[in-house]
């Protein structure tokens, strides 16, 4: 382009300078105008309007099952087996024989000592018959009755030792596995088998200390155990301990089940559930719950349908519900689905819910 002198270059320049500097303000109003309206679209998500609903309090806790009666039988004193009088695994009553030891020795003293205790019997009746007719001294026949009186008291001594020799169940119970056979040689101490009482059994377990006021004797407890899929063992709370463990802080509670059928073996791991009365109390969805590192909340919609964050307290949880606590009011509109996507003070377009049941992402 050629200009006829330098007045003329200047404003052709100056008039190019003038246009782009309009046309990049026009484009930049465009661009904020775009942001604008993008920014202020609505999010659609699903708002549910909070209510009070029947809720039943739990405290859930692994425990141990124990029998109600268990001890490991062992022998009083050291001998041979001379015979086993049970298996393994038999179930056995109250007072039956496990197991007899021999006692040739004992037998024999036995019967040596009631021979001496009949002949001092006999001994003593004579001489009294002597003593009422005055013809022995009364020290004489005082002499004759201690002796007496001392054999019989071996004689009782003896057979006490031989009912040592027959081991016989405490209570009625399971038995475990055998440990001994004929012609073992066991002393005091020596396991024979185990017995256990499992007609009932125990599940001690712990409960923290911000729930001990939640759990409280005769209380509805379930247990359910991995050995059983699908089935519930119904029991009550018994008692709990006496102090709390220090470096826990939870107490040790005691639930009593029954079990007809045996099925529950101590040692058994159990999960059980403490259930209270029945009350009214905030109940949401749990997908409206939100937890970001130690803070819990859900958002709130406010009249004008801004999100508002809302700091909760949950109470306890069952699959696809949680109870507040605190936090919420029975009313109140929060964010049931699409939680993911709100943010602060973002404006909120209530949707139908998923047909599919699906959440929105």
């Amino acid at each position: 382009m050629n200009f006829r002198d330098e007045s003329t270059f200047r404003r052709w320049a100056g008039g190019m300078i003038v246009g782009l500097m309009l046309a990049g303000c026009q484009r930049g109003d465009a661009g904020k105008a775009g942001t604008k309206g993008g920014g202020g679209q609505p999010i659609e998500v699903v708002i549910q309007a909070v209510r009070l609903e029947p809720w039943t309090d739990t405290v859930q806790a692994l425990g141990t099952v124990k029998a109600h009666e268990s001890v490991t039988v062992t022998a009083k004193v050291s001998e041979t087996v001379d015979k086993v009088h049970f298996e393994s695994g038999q179930w056995v009553n109250r007072g039956a024989p496990l197991v007899t030891l021999t006692g040739q020795q004992q037998q024999a003293a036995f019967a040596a000592a009631a021979a001496a205790a009949k002949e001092a019997d006999t001994l003593y009746q004579r001489q009294s018959q002597l003593a009422a007719q005055q013809l022995i001294a009364k020290s004489m026949l005082d002499a004759q009755k201690a002796t007496r009186d001392a054999a019989i008291a071996q004689v009782q001594q003896i057979r006490a030792n031989l009912a040592d020799r027959v081991i016989r169940a405490p209570f009625s119970g399971l038995l475990g596995l055998r440990q001994v056979s004929p012609g073992t040689l066991v002393t005091p101490g020596t396991a024979i088998a185990t017995l256990d009482d499992v007609s009932r059994v125990y599940v001690d377990f712990p409960v923290p200390e911000t729930e001990l006021a939640n759990v409280a004797s005769g209380q509805a407890v379930n247990g359910t155990t991995q050995a059983y899929p699908g089935r519930t063992f119904a029991g009550l709370v018994q008692t709990s301990a006496g102090r709390l463990d220090t470096g826990s802080r939870a107490l040790t509670v005691r639930g009593d089940f029954p079990n007809p059928d045996r099925a529950l073996k101590p040692g058994m791991l159990m999960n059980v559930e403490v259930t209270r009365d029945t009350h009214p109390a905030i109940v949401v969805p749990e997908l409206a719950v939100m937890q970001v590192g130690s803070q819990t909340f859900v958002w709130r919609v406010t009249p004008a349908g801004k999100a508002q964050k809302v700091e909760v307290d949950v109470g306890g949880r069952i699959p696809g519900k949680a109870m507040i606590r605190t936090g919420l009011n029975a009313g109140d509109r929060i964010v049931v689905d699409g939680v993911g996507k709100v943010k602060a003070d973002a404006t909120l377009k209530a949707a139908a819910p998923a047909a599919d049941g699906a959440a929105r992402k």
